[in-house]
């Protein structure tokens, strides 16, 4: 992972020093321009950063090297400071993006500049990945609720560990990412959700419908494939064998 600081030292508009530009705007170019000059908070704070990123490490199991040996500052008080926040069972309330929505976070730590939400997941017949998964950015949502204001988060992990699947699948996403998401794809989409409007689609997710049995739109889509049925192989143009081969894979799943 990379360390935050490095990408703080480059950034015209930070957040940590955004009291200075928000009162002096123009102030935030010429500022980029000067180099960086480390001074000992500086150093302090890098070597903050250094020791949270290793607990967190240490505490999701991945196998890291204790940076304390080599700190230039740390004493207790740094100790503590760092100790990654954790909680369990954690009731996560995203309801500003989604009507009434809120869900149950198995594990949430947040730890200077990173949120991680772990979700543990005993099936073992579908592999699941945490990239763009829309139940681990939901559950971002509601654990940003509670900590944005106390912590200055500016990425979030999301973890997903299958156990029985050997699977330990990671995604990483800026805050900034996250939310353009929840505004922009989100919320109007709940909206026509709760409202039930919108289009239906056919896809891998029709597995899970509760009335695929008797939804017109996978209808209209099986009886598009079953027209093929009664034509051989050999009629078909090979863009039409492509097509039903890719829609055919997709029922199957």
């Amino acid at each position: 992972m990379e360390h935050k600081h490095s990408e703080r030292s480059h950034a015209k508009l930070s957040a940590s020093s955004s009291a200075r530009w928000l009162s002096c705007p123009p102030s935030a170019l010429l500022n980029a321009q000067v180099s960086d000059t480390a001074s000992d908070f500086a150093r302090e704070g890098t070597c903050a950063h250094e020791l949270a990123e290793y607990k967190v490490n240490k505490f999701l199991g991945h196998n890291v090297r204790d940076p304390t040996e080599n700190l230039d500052f740390f004493d207790s008080e740094m100790a503590g400071y760092t100790q990654p926040v954790v909680m369990v069972e954690q009731r996560l309330d995203f309801s500003f993006y989604v009507s009434g929505g809120f869900g149950t976070g198995d594990c949430i730590i947040v730890a200077d500049e990173t949120l991680t939400v772990i979700d543990f997941k005993y099936g073992k017949n579908v592999l699941v990945s945490s990239e763009n998964n829309s139940q681990m950015m939901l559950y971002a949502l509601g654990a940003l609720e509670l900590f944005d204001g106390l912590y200055d988060i500016s990425e979030v992990k999301m973890v997903i560990f299958q156990p029985r699947m050997e699977n330990v699948s990671e995604y990483t996403i800026t805050v900034k990412d996250l939310l353009n998401w929840a505004e922009h794809i989100l919320k109007p989409t709940a909206t026509l959700a709760t409202a039930g409007k919108g289009e239906f689609q056919v896809g891998e997710h029709c597995h899970f419908c509760k009335v695929k049995a008797t939804c017109r739109k996978r209808a209209e889509y099986n009886l598009m494939l079953a027209q093929y049925d009664f034509a051989m192989p050999a009629e078909l143009e090979d863009t039409e064998i492509e097509a039903v081969l890719e829609k055919a894979d997709k029922l199957t799943s």
